[in-house]
């Protein structure tokens, strides 16, 4: 297990995933969409699609929605076209950030999100400008409730992951970024409580915010973005002395 967190945004992604259950299927709804048109609908023969319905399900979206959109995704009506685009670029004193986004309309999209960083203290900047600070892995949350510490210790060893840390109410769990999803389905089967699997952009330092000022510019940045429909997923290096 790790000392100090080597993360520090363990509680916000809780606070989010709490926050934005009503948001949750639209994101995954678009990956699914994209995913079986590229393809096909049998999760069978198509593994991203398995591990997307096992997200989707990880994240209590109801049987029936996967398979409605999945029946649509596959269907002959009328289509909508997804376009996956990452933008880079920088909050207040030059915090880190990637945004990820899954659009129909890549204009209103770009002009979207370069708003929300002149609107909050940040630019928008090239491709390439802070990704090289970030490295990829897989990661669970898991609902500290009663959790025996010993037995998670066992318990993910056996799982194939490669690292966890406890802190207050919820455990992170670093995987292989191929590995999150299968591993959050196998503890959850296990009986634990998982808050969310996938794939995280892990930051390699980190910028402290002190000035309470650049703080809320950039929670409402990261709260902005995290509320647009055609963002999939925020990435940042933000610490602040709150965490």
């Amino acid at each position: 297990m790790s000392g100090h967190s080597k993360w520090h945004n363990i509680q916000r992604r809780k606070n989010a995933v709490d926050g934005q259950r009503a948001k949750i299927f639209t994101k995954i709804g678009r990956e699914i969409m994209v995913c079986v048109r590229e393809g096909g609908a049998d999760p069978n023969g198509n593994s991203k699609l398995r591990d997307l319905i096992a997200k989707a399900k990880s994240n209590n979206v109801p049987n029936d929605n996967i398979d409605r959109v999945i029946k649509k995704a596959a269907g002959d009506g009328e289509k909508v076209n997804f376009e996956a685009n990452i933008y880079e670029g920088y909050g207040p004193r030059g915090v880190a950030v990637i945004v990820e986004t899954l659009t129909d309309n890549k204009n209103r999209t770009a002009g979207d999100v370069r708003h929300y960083f002149d609107k909050f203290g940040g630019n928008l900047g090239t491709n390439g400008c802070v990704s090289f600070l970030f490295t990829q892995k897989g990661i669970v949350i898991l609902d500290n409730v009663d959790i025996d510490e010993d037995k998670l210790a066992e318990d993910i060893i056996e799982y194939g992951a490669n690292d966890y840390n406890i802190d207050d109410d919820v455990v992170e769990i670093e995987t292989e970024p191929a590995d999150a999803v299968s591993i959050g389905e196998s503890l959850k089967n296990a009986g634990y409580t998982v808050l969310s699997a996938d794939t995280d952009m892990i930051p390699s330092t980190y910028v402290e915010l002190t000035d309470p000022d650049d703080i809320k510019k950039m929670n409402l940045l990261l709260d902005t973005l995290e509320d647009n429909d055609d963002v999939q997923r925020v990435y940042h290096n933000f610490k602040s002395d709150e965490d």
